[in-house]
């Protein structure tokens, strides 16, 4: 048996028995983050007392013989834009080096709350902006099948524990695709669930109506484990909605017979990796051999999407990023003298090149005489985008696209481009447009043994049903 391929389940079932502690999971878990981890980069801060005291905790419970929560004794992790109480939280930004989190994130405490065992705190682009994990202030992450090449971003360091058996499943935060895209390079599954599923208290805010937060696990049952335990109304987010939560692992092995399922050509268009487009058209054979009804559909303001997301997140940005000004919570610049050098030192010595340009394209786009013709724009569009996935909605029940239009790139390939690199996004942006949730799971290899994606879109708050046409794609390969 090896501890650090383990499920959700498999884990939590060793430590109800008690053939394997809670202790002794965890210390697997850090044990192998010790041996590798320097080379994968995943991690930026570890809670070692922390994991134990969740374990020693738990095993007490096992030892009682008392039901245990429904991730007991499970080794997870966090993306580092998600507050975590007494632990450094920075956003892979130097801004908040040292900055203290005072309390946790919605998701976090409920994660914890079901008995998981908190491993530390996962690298990011800074303040989860980029395609790459490149963007980091601290060090880059590397893809775990292919030290040579990116995990993906802005979660790339959620999906590269996950994928490299640091962590059993992870949290990470999806603006435009920064869950779907690494999980899709490293060969794992993630979930982006409905705006408003899932609440986003304690969440370090990028775009405010575009971020999500959701799981990244080996397994599509096991996405959907985690997604239950963190979805939810939440006092404390405005934004959440009091929407029923399912019983979403249950929907694993559910016939998917009879289901109706968009292919949209938009997405299968130029540009597209001629494997990526082979690997996913052997899955939708395998939805057709299931019973399926393949519909052929239109998005047709899909092109739309990337100049649309650019303008919307980048001036949302530019907003949440305002309070980032060396006087609160944050690094602040000692050669400042007087106030207004301080802001301009302290946000030019802390923000990464990065972070900077989007702050300027966003402030651009909301500044007087061109909001009207960006922002504005951009919303209006922004709706036409909403509402083709309204209409497909109504004579289909899930849509199926590629995840990413390559594989994992190499490391240093699309630094100096940032046009090419924003392109890495072209098919999942649409989804945080809309508000409608998405799953990546892994499709096959390409020759060189890179991972392949496939996606899946769907209704608002139908997660039911993604997780149900995954498990079916993901059992097809088995």
């Amino acid at each position: 048996m090896n501890i650090n391929t383990l499920t959700i389940a498999a884990a939590r079932a060793l430590v109800q028995s008690r053939q394997v502690s809670a202790q002794a999971l965890a210390e697997a878990h850090f044990n192998e983050i010790a041996s590798r981890d320097e080379t994968i980069g995943s991690f930026l801060t570890l809670t070692r007392e922390r994991a134990l005291a969740q374990a020693d905790r738990i095993d007490r419970l096992a030892e009682k013989g008392d039901p245990l929560p429904p991730l007991a004794g499970v080794p997870v992790a966090f993306k580092d834009v998600l507050m975590t109480c007494g632990v450094r939280t920075t956003a892979g930004s130097r801004f908040l080096d040292k900055f203290i989190a005072p309390y946790d994130a919605t998701a976090v405490a409920q994660v914890e709350a079901a008995g998981a065992i908190c491993l530390g705190k996962l690298n990011c682009d800074e303040f989860a902006m980029g395609s790459s994990n490149e963007n980091s202030a601290f060090y880059p992450v590397r893809n775990p099948r292919d030290t040579t090449r990116v995990p993906g971003g802005s979660s790339g360091g959620a999906a590269a524990a996950v994928a490299a058996g640091f962590a059993v499943a992870t949290l990470g935060s999806d603006t435009g695709g920064s869950i779907r895209q690494p999980a899709a390079f490293c060969g794992v599954v993630g979930i982006l669930p409905t705006y408003g599923r899932v609440s986003r208290y304690g969440l370090i805010a990028f775009a405010s109506s575009l971020d999500h937060v959701g799981p990244l696990a080996r397994s599509v049952e096991d996405a959907a484990t985690l997604l239950e335990v963190i979805s939810g109304r939440d006092p404390l987010d405005s934004t959440s909605a009091d929407v029923p939560v399912g019983k979403y692992s249950s929907e694993c092995g559910r016939e998917v017979k009879g289901l109706r399922i968009g292919i949209p050509g938009e997405y299968f268009a130029e540009g597209l990796d001629p494997e990526i487009r082979q690997a996913i058209e052997l899955r939708i054979d395998g939805l057709r051999r299931a019973g399926c009804e393949i519909v052929p559909i239109s998005l047709p303001h899909t092109e739309y999407a990337i100049p649309v997301y650019y303008i919307v997140a980048t001036a949302e940005a530019s907003a949440n990023l305002a309070r980032f000004d060396g006087v609160r919570y944050t690094t602040r610049s000692p050669q400042a003298k007087t106030l207004a050098d301080m802001y301009r030192r302290s946000r030019d010595e802390g923000f990464g090149a990065e972070v900077k340009r989007r702050i300027l394209l966003g402030t651009y786009a909301l500044s007087a005489g061109y909001y009207d013709a960006y922002y504005l724009k951009a919303q209006q569009v922004r709706t036409l985008l909403t509402r083709d996935f309204h209409h497909a909605f109504t004579t289909v029940d899930a849509i199926v696209t590629p995840v990413t239009p390559t594989p994992a790139f190499k490391l240093g390939e699309k630094t100096g481009d940032p046009m090419a690199m924003y392109l890495s996004d072209i098919y999942t942006v649409t989804a945080n447009l809309a508000g409608i949730p998405g799953i990546s799971l892994p499709c096959g290899n390409n020759r060189d043994g890179l991972p392949l994606g496939i996606q899946i879109l769907g209704k608002h708050f139908d997660e039911a049903t993604l997780i149900r046409l995954a498990h079916a794609i993901e059992q097809d390969q088995q």
